[in-house]
């Protein structure tokens, strides 16, 4: 068989064409070039290592951080009559010493590793005798501090350039902002490698917030619209999960549960039967989804806010790969930020705790915004969306809004009097005139800027500052403690050059006992028109 590149799409993956920017992608690395893949969930990123280690002379040796993974890439393979095996803990010793002769006799053309067993010294000895096609390094946000999934055993890798200089490296990953996408091209040591990065844009996709009311009730009224079809529902815990699932089947709905609490046995087997339809939904912890490759499903419910925006891309992600309508539904509550803090408070290490904290944060804001929700995500990721998207709740039931420009001039002219060097909460301070004694050492009650927005409470100007942050006339800087910078989209502001039309901030709850317990009629006036059936049946 003629082994160019179309010529294996066609005859061994079935694809009569390629997806934008994967033969670009295959081409330089088949000419032994470093690649820094960057796209969405379901957008190909395999493919674009796996023809040329089928192309190029030797093996492929793919780096993959879940043991499931790699079985389920290793058995699309070969169904496929592709050479492939992986090497991991799973196998029986005889397994492992089959795998090894096929290594060491040139039966194979992929091979998929976990990093910890990778980088052992025998087995880094081992791969000096075998002739090497690339290495492939899987899920790569995993390598850098500045990634949602920092896994320690992935910083070895950049000692594979070291040892082996001239074999290609291509690292991918669906998930990484400006900063983490640095890490990686310094932590793998590829400072010439072609950086390919699509659009992180996912139009079918359909972005909805709802207050969390009565939440097992609003999912149910959710899958009115949606039964027999597939879905997932992120839960915070395993209990949750649990509890979820349970009521699910109570109401004669085919669901499953998935954690890391469930034996091995159990898990395979509810992620199978999702698989193939067996069920409709899976109820999960975030344990569940990495390498799932499932077109149809046509929902994705968090039933907890996710602790990062890269998590909740990701997981959100996992709807709508064929390209059919697809709904994100997230269920948000004002408790839900205070949990999770205080378990990442718990961690040792204070700069990854400074970084979990600003992901949290990020998500919050985006949650709890009054900006296009598409806008907000793609921002987060570098990319800047003109048009409204027409496909979320903020866009499908616009806040009212007013103009902005005064207040948006005070607040970016306080970022600049502060010199860019400070966050929001500190900003908001300066602004409100606040008599923190902080602001007095720093003799910053001294600026023009101190107390100019002291008509506004804390959450008014957080979600001024917020949305000046979505639209990119600001921007968050998180290698430096997350301080506050202007862009270039802030001038004509500052100037009154341009008018800026904001969402009036959304008023939160007072924390008076009384008032904890919302009525319907408040719920109803916080949630989108077309939601608020859901929201009527979590009150009955």
């Amino acid at each position: 068989m003629n082994n160019n590149a179309r010529n294996i799409l066609t005859h061994i993956f079935g694809f009569k064409e390629f997806r934008p920017q994967q033969e670009e992608i295959i081409n330089s690395l088949i000419k032994g070039e470093d690649n820094i893949v960057l796209m969405p969930t379901g957008s190909g990123k395999s493919i674009c290592y796996q023809i040329p280690a089928i192309q190029r002379s030797g093996i492929g040796i793919i780096v993959s951080p879940l043991i499931s993974l790699m079985q389920d890439q290793v058995e699309a393979l070969q169904a496929n009559g592709v050479k492939a095996e992986f090497y991991n803990s799973s196998l029986t010793s005889n397994a492992a010493r089959k795998v090894l002769e096929q290594l060491h006799t040139k039966q194979l053309d992929l091979l998929y590793i976990a990093p910890e067993r990778l980088m052992l010294p025998s087995f880094l000895a081992r791969l000096q005798e075998i002739d090497i096609a690339l290495f492939a390094i899987d899920e790569a946000h995993c390598v850098s501090v500045w990634g949602h999934d920092f896994r320690p055993e992935y910083a070895q890798l950049g000692k594979l350039k070291e040892l082996f200089p001239n074999i290609p490296t291509i690292a991918l990953t669906a998930t990484a902002d400006k900063q983490t996408l640095n890490d990686i091209r310094l932590q793998l040591n590829l400072p010439h490698a072609q950086l390919h990065q699509a659009s992180f844009n996912r139009p079918n996709i359909r972005y909805t917030v709802i207050d969390k009311n009565k939440p097992l009730n609003q999912i149910l009224t959710f899958l009115e619209t949606h039964k027999n079809e597939a879905g997932i529902i992120y839960c915070f815990s395993r209990s949750k999960v649990m509890e979820t699932t349970q009521k699910l089947q109570a109401n004669n709905i085919k669901a499953a549960p998935y954690h890391a609490g469930l034996n091995s046995k159990e898990r395979q087997q509810n992620q199978a039967a999702f698989q193939k339809d067996d069920i409709d939904i899976i109820v999960a912890t975030i344990a569940f989804g990495m390498g799932i490759d499932k077109p149809n499903v046509r929902f994705v419910i968090h039933l907890d806010l996710p602790k990062s925006v890269e998590g909740y891309y990701q997981e959100t992600g996992r709807a709508g790969r064929d390209g059919l309508p697809a709904e994100a539904l997230l269920l948000l509550s004002l408790g839900d930020v205070p949990k999770i803090k205080s378990l990442i408070e718990k961690n040792q290490n204070p700069e990854q705790k400074r970084i979990e904290l600003h992901k949290l944060n990020a998500m919050a804001s985006i949650a709890e915004g009054r900006t296009c929700r598409r806008k907000t995500i793609l921002n987060y990721f570098d990319e800047e969306m003109q048009v409204v998207c027409d496909n979320c709740d903020i866009c499908l039931d616009p806040p009212e809004t007013f103009d902005a420009t005064t207040v948006a001039q005070k607040a970016l002219s306080c970022v600049y009097r502060l010199r860019q060097g400070y966050g929001i909460g500190y900003v908001v301070d300066v602004l409100r005139g606040s008599e923190n004694q902080r602001i007095k050492n720093m003799r910053h009650d001294q600026l023009s800027t101190y107390g100019i927005g002291s008509d506004l409470n804390k959450d008014e100007w957080l979600s001024i500052i917020r949305q000046l942050i979505h639209h990119s006339y600001l921007e968050q800087d998180i290698a430096n403690f997350s301080v506050l910078k202007l862009t270039e989209k802030a001038r004509p502001i500052l100037r009154s050059e341009e008018t800026l039309i904001l969402a009036k901030p959304r008023v939160k709850l007072a924390k008076d006992k009384k008032l904890k317990k919302r009525s319907k009629a408040t719920l109803l006036n916080t949630t989108p028109t077309y939601l608020k059936n859901y929201v009527h049946c979590a009150n009955n």
